[in-house]
């Protein structure tokens, strides 16, 4: 391998790792709200705010920050966020207390708005052509799905199946620290060519650039599509282990460990969306997925109707729901990806920062919606009912990709009409 290729693949692999320590972090706000009933004393409303102080910092800092990292450079900005994360965890053990929670969470929050703007940016610049730009795509976001799933079955190492509130489950940010720290590391001993990335733009003309991308329509469909597929995605996610654990009676430890299965589904999607997408139109697979999506919820709701709490209740002893419902993340997967590398392939790369945080902006709102209104829900009507209730933003969805088609071709054929002018 050449030393060109050498640092590629470094940065590729520090990217991917990056992205798995935040994966861990963001998507444990499921387990986190569990244990917080349970060991802090919260209610289920006031813990359905906790996805809120890691979304809205995402989205603060992705809107005021995003055009200016090219600036600051993708790198280290990598490495700052790693740096604040490692800091955050390691005290976390410190605190026993729901506020100190949400402190971690807003930490996190930001920090994750550096990372994702300059990891999606750097994807451009680490690739050439559209095929390229989707599969390194889908693989670092089939990698996200990785760390998901580790973070399930990390944080159930740490939780004590004999008293759940118990807090040595908070000895896992000592892990989770060390990994962040060793990512920084990483980075800062590799190498990623960001000239591309610049521009002349001033700092100020730099933020309004955000303001007329959402002018096209191209952009304001897509907008539209992150938010929608990010709220459903969350609002299950999240709510699951208390879905297993309340309305499918499992163990809290094994509440936690089967919402894997909905990582685990999660990532072969995304990490198989690659394959599928070189063969069928990402319009055509995503309709199929969303559809599927639908089936599987009207066909894996009613197995969790009726369930009495089981004392022998095991891996082989839960009920069928368990099992069945997690898997509409393997429909749900190819989704994101392929739609943020549709509208990141219309851009010049000197644009991808910008675009890269209006996707996080979106996409955090998107996330806070979903949990919020699924906590909501989950507390006055039951958690089964919540999750019918997913049904509306896709069939919204539905909506929007087959819009987000129609806005792909005509900025093909303008893009076109100026070339051959």
């Amino acid at each position: 391998m050449s030393p060109t290729g050498s640092h590629r693949g470094r940065m590729i692999l520090a990217m991917v790792l990056t992205y798995m320590v935040f994966a861990v972090l963001l998507n444990s706000v499921g387990t986190v709200i569990l244990q917080a009933i349970q060991g802090f004393g919260v209610n289920k409303a006031e813990a359905s705010f906790l996805e809120a102080f890691k979304d809205l910092p995402i989205a603060i800092v992705s809107f005021l920050t995003a055009s200016l990292l090219p600036r600051l450079g993708y790198r280290r900005a990598m490495i700052l966020g790693l740096s604040l994360v490692a800091a955050a965890c390691a005290l976390m053990p410190l605190f026993h207390a729901f506020w100190a929670t949400k402190l971690l969470f807003a930490t996190v929050g930001a920090s994750f708005a550096l990372a994702k703007v300059a990891v999606y940016s750097s994807i451009g610049l680490l690739t050439d052509g559209k095929q390229q730009h989707a599969s390194l795509t889908s693989t670092i976001e089939g990698w996200f799905m990785v760390g998901v799933l580790a973070g399930y079955w990390l944080f159930a190492s740490f939780i004590n199946p004999e008293s759940p509130a118990d807090p040595r489950w908070l000895r896992v940010y000592y892990v989770i620290a060390a990994v962040a720290a060793a990512t920084a590391l990483l980075l800062a001993g590799s190498r990623l060519d960001e000239s591309a990335a610049r521009d002349d733009h001033a700092p100020g003309q730099a933020f309004f650039d955000m303001f007329r991308l959402i002018a096209q329509p191209l952009i304001g469909v897509f907008l539209v599509s992150a938010f929608l597929y990010v709220l459903i995605e969350q609002s299950i996610g999240t709510w699951l282990p208390t879905f297993n654990r309340e309305i499918l009676h499992l163990p809290t430890t094994m509440s936690v460990q089967a919402a894997s299965i909905f990582a685990v589904s999660l990532a072969l999607g995304r990490l198989g969306a690659g394959l599928l997408l070189r063969r069928v139109p990402w319009h055509w697979l995503l309709i199929a997925c969303v559809l599927a999506m639908g089936a599987l919820v009207l066909l894996a709701l009613p197995l969790a109707a009726g369930l009495r709490p089981d004392p022998n209740a095991s891996w082989t002893h839960a009920p069928v729901a368990a099992y069945v419902f997690p898997l509409i993340g393997l429909f749900m997967a190819p989704i994101y990806p392929a739609i943020n590398s549709v509208v990141l392939s219309a851009l010049p790369k000197s644009r991808h920062a910008a675009m890269t945080g209006l996707i996080v902006v979106f996409s955090a709102l998107g996330g806070t919606t979903g949990s919020f209104i699924t906590g909501q829900l989950f507390a006055r009507t039951g958690g089964e009912t919540a999750f019918y209730l997913s049904l509306a933003p896709m069939a919204l969805l539905l909506l929007a990709i087959v819009g987000l088609k129609r806005q792909s071709l005509r900025a093909d054929a303008a893009l076109a009409a100026q070339g051959a002018a």
